[in-house]
């Protein structure tokens, strides 16, 4: 089974046409980097996805489902998660009170009672803190999250992506900001997510997509130029000629 499937997604914003008549199935459990220069459509394909934005047409099914037009919360509950470009974090929370929200997932209003009755909440609690281990941040748990570098707030974003025990998550520009330290951090770390988590990312940095990926699909343009893996993308001219920044005839 695909955990996604994009028929003919296309979304405009008045004469502009963001993403031009996109087909992609990712297969469950599969590892595919989204490319491409900026302005390819990649955030607004993100957000089309995940509910954020409406689809002009097309339509998008995750796991068997048609999602076309069914609100984010509901994809969430569905198994799928993203993160932004921009943090999403509540700087005034700990690492482990930021964790615990994401684990007891899209619950509304009730987050903040929610932290009120932690202490008895043993089952949560102890997710939350096996997910801040495994993304690296055990030595972190009552730090406040305000005061973590930006490679740790990235690694906790990732967390908070996986706390919910999603079963496809996007992530969008994870390695955004990073040193080359951190990067090979974030690298390990989403090698190391179990198997039957779907991964979709978005990002510049070729070290961390081709590492990090089986396939690599390409946008230019708003549309799928080119679809492969890492040996193959890497090596192929009409890419090339992409990131040199040369017009291509549609």
């Amino acid at each position: 089974m695909n955990a996604l499937s994009l028929n003919g997604v296309s979304k405009r914003f008045g004469g502009l046409e963001a993403v031009r008549d996109v087909h992609m199935d990712v297969p469950h459990g599969e590892r595919r980097a989204l490319i491409g220069p900026n302005g390819a459509g990649k955030t607004t394909l993100f957000n089309v996805i995940a509910g954020d934005l409406p689809v002009t047409s097309g339509n998008i099914n995750v796991f068997g489902q048609d999602v076309t037009g069914m609100p984010p919360h509901r994809r969430v509950k569905l198994g799928l998660t993203r993160t932004y470009q921009t943090s999403a974090l509540f700087d005034t929370l700990t690492v482990a009170q930021n964790m615990y929200l994401g684990v007891i997932g899209p619950a509304g209003s009730r987050h903040f009672d929610m932290l009120r009755l932690a202490e008895k909440d043993i089952a949560h609690q102890e997710r939350a803190l096996q997910v801040i281990e495994a993304v690296g941040l055990g030595d972190r748990v009552t730090t406040s999250t305000g005061d973590l570098s930006h490679g740790e707030r990235r690694q906790l974003e990732v967390g908070l992506a996986i706390a919910y025990k999603p079963r496809l998550v996007m992530l969008d520009e994870p390695a955004a900001g990073l040193s080359p330290e951190e990067r090979h951090i974030l690298i390990d770390l989403l090698n190391s997510l179990e198997q039957d988590i779907t991964l979709l990312l978005i990002e510049h940095d070729m070290e961390v997509a081709f590492n990090t990926s089986e396939r690599v699909t390409v946008l230019h343009d708003g549309r799928v130029i080119v679809e492969g893996t890492p040996e193959e993308i890497s090596a192929n001219d009409v890419v090339q000629k992409v990131y040199l920044g040369e017009r291509l005839h549609d």
